[in-house]
């Protein structure tokens, strides 16, 4: 073994070499036609791949080598008169703007939009084998852009990125290994993360049940709601506008993009509410020549529900039980003013229900499947069963134990979701720096 020079790397076994991959590659950019010119994106000429930042999400979780088909296509006239370059199959992509650091390899002959670095490997790099280095680099990409207002890795460093190379037939073995190894890794990071989905299944049919029956074995009445059905007789049915005395919206003025700092004023995100828990690190920091509005700040005992978000997370509502000085409400929020008869509590778990989950997603407009929009009307028109007071508590608690149950669990699988995850880049990093195991070796 040698010592490779590359801070990401370590040793490597002597006979290798290390170059810059632009040595070894050939380095693409991408780019964009022109959306001022329409006869580059007539839909009947659209037939080339083209990979955009709207298909990275394929790559996020690392699992996945090969592209798949892409959200958009554009036209060889749009091609022809952009910078853009049909690259060939075997291409490696490297997302370098907002997304950073997720790769792929193009099976089929793409474009890509500005976006992502491409690199045509040469006669002494295989496609996989860069892949893979690119993959054990991800700690370099998230310190190089790591509180950067843009979030990009600029092409002066793109050309400086330097890997390990091995000779070719080398690189074919390693890259077998490391699929060996992480072949039961992924199957058991499948199985934990399905668990994760199916307790928060339980949580959300739990809180439905309770909301819609009680908690309590009572006699029942038909709502002649088909989507309520069947709720307890001495219950109301109304909508939530009798129980809220207004609904206010935020500002979401151009912010910095990194997180406030204790003592800076911050805006949320809409993510903040996501999943029925507030989460207060989701915000950006408000620059400081801009005048922050005081009374938009969040307050313990808010209930938030987000107005636009995709479709299976719009009028996600959590309750502000903690939260830091100096975060404001954005405009893809809203802070209900609730009645005094109605514990927050139980209007979060109302909101949360499968009852209101089926109106908010049936009112949500919007073209783009991955923004959707609720209104202050289809909030105020939400159409629930009411429980009185007592029995709002009763609900609160039976939810509450439930939730601790699913909690400690979901914190030991979380746990080993994150063990499993840094045990995979420990693998991909020592395939692509020789250092596999025998016992590795062997399994491959």
């Amino acid at each position: 073994m040698k010592p490779s020079g590359l801070g990401w790397a370590g040793d490597i076994p002597a006979h290798w070499d290390v170059a810059k991959i632009c040595m070894v590659a050939r380095l693409e950019s991408g780019h964009t036609p022109s959306r001022q010119h329409p006869e580059y994106w007539l839909p009947e000429e659209c037939t080339i791949p083209w990979f955009s930042l709207a298909d990275v999400w394929q790559l996020r979780e690392g699992k996945q080598e090969y592209l798949r088909e892409t959200n958009e296509k554009i036209s060889p006239r749009g091609l022809a008169n952009s910078a853009a370059r049909l690259l060939p199959a075997g291409t490696v992509v490297l997302s370098r703007t907002a997304s950073v650091g997720f790769a792929g390899i193009m099976p089929h002959p793409m474009a890509t939009t500005q976006d992502f670095a491409n690199w045509v490997c040469g006669s002494r790099l295989q496609p996989e084998y860069l892949l893979y280095a690119l993959r054990a680099m991800e700690d370099e990409f998230r310190r190089a852009t790591m509180g950067s207002t843009h979030q990009t890795i600029y092409m002066p460093d793109i050309r400086r990125l330097t890997i390990p190379v091995p000779p070719k037939q080398e690189q074919t073995s390693l890259v077998q290994q490391v699929r060996v190894r992480l072949a039961p890794l992924d199957e058991l990071l499948a199985k934990k993360e399905r668990l994760l989905d199916l307790l928060l299944e339980y949580r959300a049919a739990f809180i439905t049940q309770a909301v819609t029956r009680g908690v309590h074995e009572t006699r029942l009445k038909d709502t002649g709601v088909a989507w309520l059905g069947h709720v307890p007789e001495h219950w109301t049915v109304h909508e939530l506008r009798h129980r809220i005395e207004r609904i206010e919206q935020g500002w979401s003025p151009s912010c910095e993009n990194r997180q406030a700092e204790d003592g800076e004023w911050g805006v949320l995100k809409v993510g903040c509410v996501n999943y029925g828990r507030f989460t207060p690190s989701e915000n950006k920091a408000l620059p400081r020549e801009l005048q922050p509005i005081p009374e938009l700040e969040v307050r313990r005992g808010d209930v938030l529900v987000s107005r636009a978000n995709t479709r299976e997370l719009v009028g996600s509502a959590a309750l502000v039980e903690e939260t830091r000085a100096r975060l404001l409400l954005c405009d893809k929020l809203f802070r209900l003013y609730y009645a005094r008869d109605i514990d927050p509590r139980y209007l979060v778990l109302l909101l949360q229900s499968a009852v209101c989950r089926f109106q908010l997603e049936r009112d949500a407009t919007g073209a783009s499947g991955s923004m959707q929009n609720v209104g202050q009307d289809s909030i105020r028109r939400l159409l629930f069963a009411w429980a009185p007071p007592d029995e709002q508590q009763q609900i609160i608690a039976a939810v509450e134990r439930v939730t601790q149950g699913i909690n400690r669990l979901r914190d030991s699988i979380t746990t080993d979701i994150e063990r499993l995850r840094e045990y995979r880049h420990a693998v991909i990093l020592a395939g692509v720096t020789g250092r596999l195991s025998p016992d590795d070796r062997r399994a491959a």
